[in-house]
């Protein structure tokens, strides 16, 4: 069987009208699979109001957030939104969740942020009723604490089913997100500080091995496919001398230069090293998406266009 192609979507955030339809055009002429944009209530914009503009000038680039705070958001309102986006887009709306990590969103909105652990059981909470939502199908008021059951009657999606893509790395929610999304985002980020914005790093082969095993064990004790695995691309580097680079960062994170030089999580290199490692962390893991941020453009345009080429 051959291996599914490699797919590289944008993460972006709009600036104003005319820059934002622009790129949403160039990423859809440039072979890109989605254009994504991030969920962080207070410091970045309305992700389906975005998405919604991004619609009207395109016709096949898939739209989709990449993640909402699952934490922070109701969710028949994420499933109303994901199905008017599908609506306006003719069927090409997607929605990724995330647990919610940002100290600052929780309180400004009135909720007391749990524990990891604690996320993440809410977000599985939240995934399932928006997945049961968008199916047409309610949802019992004691699953969600709501006052009486839930039901999303209009609007209904244009697809059958809407992919639903989770990230995160908890083990608690791994082998859910195996059993039950349609896709699965991976950032290779770890424990986050007091300040809820970085985050500690593991890009060892061991640590991301773990990772894919835990939700394959998912997808395997429900009888389904593995999902695709989608990685977050954190830093894009291009260059001659590689190894120096990575040297630098291996400092700054405590990683090992060989371990950057595999990991799904970075593109360091010229256009044709880095084709090289994603195809090899495809091989190796079955890690067949990448997200790139908007300020990486056209260095993931040029691996897209060498990707067709050679996938």
């Amino acid at each position: 069987m051959s291996e599914p192609p490699v797919q590289v979507s944008l993460q972006a955030s709009p600036q104003d009208a005319g820059s934002w339809v622009d790129l949403a055009r160039r990423c859809e002429d440039s072979g890109f699979r989605a254009l994504l944009v991030s969920d962080h209530p207070g410091t970045g914009p309305s992700p389906f109001i975005a998405l919604a503009a991004a619609a009207t000038a395109t016709t096949t680039l898939r739209l989709g957030t990449y993640v909402l705070n699952a934490g922070v958001r109701d969710a028949l309102l994420i499933a109303a939104d994901t199905a008017t986006l599908d609506v306006v887009s003719g069927g090409r709306a997607e929605v990724g969740l995330g647990a919610g990590h940002t100290p600052a969103e929780w309180k400004m909105t009135g909720r007391t942020r749990p524990d990891a652990s604690g996320r993440v059981q809410h977000l599985i909470e939240v995934a399932g009723a928006v997945r049961t939502l968008l199916e047409g199908r309610n949802v019992p008021a004691a699953d969600i604490g709501a006052g009486r059951d839930v039901v999303l009657t209009a609007p209904r999606p244009v697809q059958p089913r809407v992919p639903l893509l989770i990230g995160g790395n908890h083990s608690e929610l791994l082998a859910w997100v195996g059993a039950h999304a349609d896709a699965v985002g991976l950032s290779g980020l770890g424990r986050t500080p007091a300040d809820g914005h970085s985050h500690t790093v593991d890009w060892s082969p061991a640590r991301i091995g773990a990772t894919v095993a835990a939700v394959h064990s998912g997808s395997t004790a429900a009888g389904r496919d593995l999902p695709p695995l989608e990685a977050l691309v954190q830093v894009v580097t291009t260059t001659e001398d590689r190894r120096s680079t990575a040297a630098g960062l291996a400092q700054e994170t405590g990683s090992r230069v060989e371990d950057l030089l595999t990991a799904p999580y970075l593109w360091i290199g010229t256009v044709e090293e880095i084709v090289e490692q994603v195809h090899t962390a495809r091989q190796r893991w079955g890690i067949n998406r990448r997200v790139v941020r908007a300020g990486a453009f056209d260095t993931a345009r040029e691996v897209i266009a060498r990707l067709a080429r050679n996938p």
